[in-house]
């Protein structure tokens, strides 16, 4: 009797499920995310599919491929054998919203015989589906970059208006409800006093430095936080990037920037793209401006190595007055004499500028003799530092008035802390309800922090007088004629910008009135110290 055969049935298409939602909110909400489980999973049964594989992106934009879930599946699509044979989608733009990336995809997954199927945009194999699908995303694509476009307009207008639209606050602030707006709440940013007190001594320890330490870098201005136990917001240490982003955050004198860098590529935008809302100041306009001022004459790349580190007195400040160029040392006679050279003629011959040498002695001499009796003379002086003397009185009275606030601060702290241990000796309180442990931990927390703000703080500003201003001109006067160390050098480039030498007898000295006022105070300071 000739044998039967019974024909085997091939197996179920095994299929793996992608659910994605755009935004966190949706993601919470619970109803986005199960829909699409459950339209998908019934898709599969009718079809008599088996779901073997489920991949979840909670909140996360198709418009890239930085999302955990997605390459998850890629990866397992590519691999030999695959545990899948086809990948579900709700609609194309959940996979993705790039034309380009969305092709590159597919046909990676095609080659390893992974299908990409969409529930609601059925289409075959053939040229026109394929064509069909490459419109449906590049639509996608389109509608995407529309929807960032209008949604980055709203968020700019919101800014502009002083709303915060999200993210974390910079360190001295919080955020608070602004009042709702429609559906929406809007929200401000709002001045944390104990983390604006950090952000002040940062402030002022770049500005005027500690006791007669003298204004300070952000290294040491890291160093000083972390060896006073000043803790950043989640109670770590300082590092010097965290140092120099207060140092240079505009939000902190009341001019907070938004769509400042790309949130893809991290690229610095340009300034007209930025939005520019108010925030609540806690730097005077004044102060951030002159630390602008001093950070950029600090940094390396403003001067080269040489200049910064040469032994020339007057190294990237000398200039050619006749050509503009800058001048350089020149030597002769074996190195015996020194003279300050126009490059410009030394690089392209004497046709291109007439200057001549000059010894450097003699210019070196002439622009300390100026310094020294005509700049530092107390006349001129006066005058030029008359609103110095009112500055530093007034910075001594914001002084007192903060040290003031401080020490209320730990009085009032210690005053509830007594009333509340009283409470528990009397019976009236357990002392064992987590409700008062953690009330008790925050009042010793607000107690400490302000002890810590009173200890770290910066001497009081010492206050400029006639007298005191006469003094410190002498000590400066003396600094100019002591031998040529690096502090000389520093001192005449803070007081000196520009020296524009026109021929062996006639210069052109300029400065920066803030330089000045700014090298007078730290000598006040040093000076009051040491008296």
């Amino acid at each position: 009797m000739a044998g039967s055969s019974q024909a085997s049935t091939p197996p179920a298409p095994r299929v793996a499920l992608y659910l994605r939602v755009s935004t966190d909110r949706q993601a919470e909400s619970d109803l986005s995310i199960p829909d699409q489980r459950r339209q998908m999973t019934a898709y599969a049964l009718t079809k008599g599919w088996t779901v073997t594989d489920e991949f979840v992106e909670p909140g996360l934009t198709a418009t890239d491929e930085k999302r955990p879930a997605f390459q998850a599946m890629i990866d397992a699509g590519l691999t030999k054998p695959p545990p899948f044979d086809k990948i579900l989608v709700h609609s194309f733009s959940r996979f993705f919203r790039d034309q380009f990336q969305f092709e590159f995809y597919v046909r990676k997954l095609d080659r390893n015989h992974v299908r990409l199927i969409s529930i609601t945009q059925e289409l075959g194999d053939d040229p026109m589906s394929l064509m069909m699908r490459q419109i449906m995303t590049l639509f996608d694509e389109y509608q995407s970059r529309e929807n960032a476009k209008h949604t980055l307009r709203a968020m700019k207008e919101n800014a502009r208006q002083g709303f915060w639209n999200g993210s974390r606050p910079p360190f001295g602030y919080r955020v608070v409800d602004a009042g709702r707006r429609g559906e929406k709440m809007k929200r401000r940013l709002e001045i944390d006093p104990e983390q604006a007190e950090a952000v002040r001594l940062i402030f002022r320890l770049a500005l005027r430095g500690s006791g007669s330490l003298g204004p300070m870098g952000v290294k040491a201005i890291a160093a000083y936080l972390n060896d006073r136990g000043v803790a950043t917001r989640d109670g770590g240490r300082w590092g010097n990037g965290n140092v120099h982003h207060i140092l240079t955050c505009p939000t902190y004198m009341g001019e907070h920037h938004f769509n400042v860098r790309s949130f893809k590529t991290g690229e610095r935008k340009a300034p007209d793209e930025h939005a520019i809302g108010v925030a609540p100041p806690i730097i005077e306009r004044a102060t951030f401006e002159e630390l602008q001022t001093l950070l950029k004459r600090r940094h390396p790349k403003s001067r080269a190595e040489r200049i910064v580190s040469g032994s020339v007195l007057l190294s990237g400040v000398a200039y050619c007055g006749l050509c503009g160029g800058p001048m350089h040392l020149a030597s002769g006679k074996d190195g015996r004499y020194r003279y300050y050279a126009c490059l410009s003629r030394a690089s392209d011959g004497p046709a291109s500028c007439g200057q001549v040498r000059v010894r450097m002695e003699v210019v070196d001499a002439a622009v300390i003799n100026f310094l020294e009796t005509q700049l530092l003379c107390p006349p001129l002086l006066t005058e030029l530092m008359a609103d110095l003397v009112d500055h530093t009185d007034q910075g001594a009275k914001q002084y007192r008035r903060r040290e003031l606030d401080l020490r209320k601060r730990m009085e009032n702290a210690e005053l509830r802390l007594a009333r509340l241990y009283a409470a528990v000796e009397a019976g009236v309180l357990d002392a064992d309800d987590p409700q008062l442990k953690d009330r008790i931990a925050d009042l010793k927390h607000r107690r400490d922090n302000a002890r810590h703000q009173t200890l770290q703080d910066p001497a009081s500003p010492v206050p400029m007088t006639p007298k005191s201003l006469e003094a410190v001109a002498l000590v400066v006067r003396r600094s100019l004629r002591a031998d040529d160390s690096g502090f000389r050098r520093e001192l005449v480039r803070a007081l000196v910008q520009r020296v524009e030498i026109n021929s062996r007898t006639e210069l052109s000295i300029s400065g920066d009135r803030n330089e000045l006022l700014r090298v007078m105070k730290a000598a006040n300071s040093e000076d009051a110290a040491l008296r």
